[in-house]
């Protein structure tokens, strides 16, 4: 496995960049997130909202997206990370390889720490509460994929579970940096976020491969049924936190019914899908998992190609 890690000890975020800090920009009107990647904030019923409440929408997403990052890089990624890092992954791996995870597990705790510094300094700044969130019930739901799909494959399900999500390309990593509309510090903080994220693509796409070669044909079978679910239970968007915040904005449960199906209908979430887990598809076309039997005809029952 070539390190995409050279140089990680003077070029990591955690190792190099400022603590980011907002001061006086919420006094420029310019807004928390992209409006165009929150999917219900044109919605009709939502446009005739006033502005305040359309901000406390825009707010709770940002507040959202980073909760959800804050607790997916220690409890997915980070669980994964260390088995790479202290040998109980399974694979016979070089120090160095292994050295390199414990470098994305020091990256990752330092994604979380300033994803809950920036939450906080919002909410200081805005007065806008943020809301509890609750992490376990995707949790539970990407871990019971395996077992129903992969029983008795616990760590491999966890592998195979980093591996799709370090591999996606989100719209939020590339397009929030280059969004002006949205405050400097917030871009700033998800840039430097996608920074250290392309060295960890790089690791796990290699890191894939020698995993994947590493199974037994009965296994790779197995797992490449698996791999449909996992990726379309990564993507589905957590519904829960959406239909609070509509309501925190005023909105009754009719119209939030409503908004919600209309945003999120099943074609428009496939699709979203099928764009942000392109590169992971070419990754699994590569080291032939769509070669291995049933695996294109479960891509594509699921809707994934």
């Amino acid at each position: 496995m070539k390190s995409p890690f050279d140089g990680w000890y003077e070029k990591a975020g955690v190792r190099t960049d400022p603590r980011r800090v907002i001061r006086d920009e919420m006094a420029t009107g310019r807004t928390l997130f992209p409006e165009a990647l929150i999917p219900y904030l044109h919605h009709p019923l939502v446009r005739e909202l006033e502005p305040d409440r359309r901000f406390g929408l825009v707010a709770r997403h940002f507040y959202q997206y980073m909760q959800f990052t804050m607790h997916f890089e220690t409890s997915v990624v980070n669980r994964a990370a260390a088995r790479i890092a202290d040998g109980t992954s399974g694979l016979r791996l070089p120090g160095a390889a292994r050295l390199d995870a414990y470098r994305i597990y020091c990256d990752e705790a330092y994604h979380a720490l300033y994803s809950l510094d920036i939450v906080e300094q919002v909410r200081d700044a805005t007065a806008i509460d943020v809301p509890a969130y609750d992490f376990a019930p995707f949790l539970g739901r990407l871990d019971g994929i395996g077992e129903e799909v992969l029983p008795g494959e616990p760590v491999l399900v966890q592998l195979l579970q980093v591996v799709v999500f370090e591999t996606l390309v989100t719209s939020i990593l590339k397009d929030v940096p280059k969004d002006p509309s949205v405050i400097d510090t917030i871009r700033e903080v998800v840039r430097d976020h996608a920074e250290d994220e392309g060295r960890h693509h790089a690791y796990f796409a290699a890191f894939f491969r020698e995993l994947w070669q590493g199974m037994s044909p009965a296994l790779r079978e197995r797992a490449a049924r698996c791999l449909p679910e996992l990726v379309g239970r990564s993507l589905t968007p957590d519904l829960v936190p959406v239909r609070a915040s509509l309501r925190a904005a005023g909105l009754g449960e009719a119209a939030v019914r409503e908004i919600v199906a209309d945003c999120h209908a099943p074609g428009l979430l496939r699709e979203n899908v099928r764009n942000s887990a392109r590169h992971t598809f070419h990754l699994f076309e590569s080291v032939g998992v769509m070669d291995v039997p049933g695996a294109r005809d479960a891509f594509t029952t699921a809707g994934l190609l």
